[in-house]
């Protein structure tokens, strides 16, 4: 039974899987090497509760509980629990390296999930120990408001662990899609071409940001591609994009945006940057 998650990498997803993991109930640990990315994240998560506290979504003693229920950390002693997630660079090598060592802190019975949204959780899950007890754990931005999960399960994953990961994900609130891994998993894979056709209506000269994501608003969608893609980082969502293209094969059709990569290289990743392909400055 899962009573306490180490979330690891304090960045906007770990952040968020942490605080929806406190808001379930559940202790936790949210863990970044770098001190100064850990205080960050803790005023974020004050002032994430206390926003929530003036929405009335949850009252001032259930945001003194969930701050009780987190501890952040720069030492990775302390990431020890009864389930690990990480949430920090997109690299293979990194993710392979955290988890085996982990796997030294913890008992065998420690679950393991990564929430890379486009790396190959096989491959990752070859090089680590027990490879039977990790899965992928994709959640969307923001964690705490977004209610999709996927589940992904390699061919070493076995069944106990997609039960205990998809039975954690329902105690959060969330509604779990299981898939078997896949480049994009389910979500990255369908929704690239509405990234990049709209990217290359712009770079094409046949419609402009704005005009791009009006359309697409009216026609019924939540939130226009250039927003969404500011809202997930456009540095994130250019790291799928050319993932997914290379793990495909490099087809033309999921061909990486030269404009996005402009956006990226020039640090305007969208709101945590406070520019993308609009402005969030104050």
């Amino acid at each position: 039974m899962i009573q306490s998650i180490c979330v690891c990498g304090a960045g906007t997803m770990g952040n968020g899987i942490a605080q929806t993991a406190a808001q379930s109930g559940f202790h936790t640990i949210l863990y970044d090497l770098d001190p100064v990315i850990i205080e960050k994240a803790r005023v974020f998560m004050e002032d994430s509760l206390q926003f929530l506290v003036e929405k009335n979504r949850i009252s001032l003693t259930e945001k003194k509980g969930i701050l009780n229920r987190l501890h952040f950390s720069n030492a990775k002693r302390d990431c020890k629990a009864d389930f690990i997630i990480e949430a920090i660079v997109e690299k293979s090598e990194a993710k392979v390296d955290l988890f085996n060592q982990l796997a030294e802190l913890n008992t065998d019975q420690t679950i393991f999930a990564s929430n890379t949204s486009s790396l190959s959780v096989t491959a990752i899950a070859e090089k680590v120990k027990q490879p039977e007890r990790l899965a992928g754990m994709h959640f969307f931005n923001p964690a705490p408001v977004m209610k999709l999960v996927e589940v992904v399960r390699t061919k070493y994953t076995n069944e106990p662990t997609i039960r205990a990961i998809t039975g954690l994900a329902r105690q959060m609130g969330k509604t779990p899609v299981l898939c078997n891994d896949a480049p994009g998993f389910i979500v990255n894979h369908v929704a690239r071409p509405y990234y990049l056709e709209a990217l290359q209506l712009v770079e094409k000269g046949i419609a402009d940001v704005e005009t791009v994501d009006e359309v697409m608003k009216a026609t019924g969608f939540k939130m226009g591609p250039f927003r969404l893609m500011d809202l997930i980082g456009n540095d994130i969502n250019y790291a799928v994009s050319c993932s997914l293209y290379e793990a495909m094969g490099k087809p033309e059709r999921l061909k990486p945006s030269i404009l996005q990569k402009d956006k990226v290289e020039k640090k305007e990743w969208g709101r945590k940057t406070g520019k993308g392909f609009y402005n969030y400055e104050p």
